[in-house]
């Protein structure tokens, strides 16, 4: 089973940025479809951004389109989400996640949860107004 690792999280005011990385165990991830999810106190884990390894392909939550992108580095399995003009609603745990199966793929998949079979154990980003 892949195991991932996610890091980078902390306490930004809004308007800042923060490179979350997220470190598989395996390079066989490169092969797989992965996810980025968050989850704030008292709220439903929610979809933040689906992309593959391969070329450019990721696709965005409408609430963090155009301020949020995915930075790939197959050659250390590690995955990094960038999230710049932070507010305070994009305070959460944010995890990240591995589709072994492909089943997700960028296809209607990728916004459950349930697509998604292996998960890390989450990074706390905090936004302060």
């Amino acid at each position: 089973q892949v195991q991932l690792v996610e890091s980078g999280g902390g306490l930004v005011q809004a308007g800042g940025s923060l490179r979350l990385s997220c470190a598989a165990s395996e390079r066989a991830v490169v092969l797989y479809a992965m996810g980025w999810f968050r989850q704030a106190p008292g709220k439903e884990r929610e979809f933040v951004a689906a992309f593959t390894w391969s070329g450019a392909n990721a696709r965005y939550a409408d609430s963090v389109k155009d301020r949020v992108i995915i930075v790939r580095d197959n050659g250390k399995n590690t995955a990094y989400l960038q999230m710049n003009s932070l507010k305070p609603e994009d305070t959460a745990v944010y995890y990240c996640a591995v589709d072994t199966s492909n089943s997700t793929m960028l296809g209607d998949n990728m916004y459950a949860k349930s697509g998604y079979d292996s998960w890390g154990q989450g990074t706390q980003v905090t936004v302060t107004s």
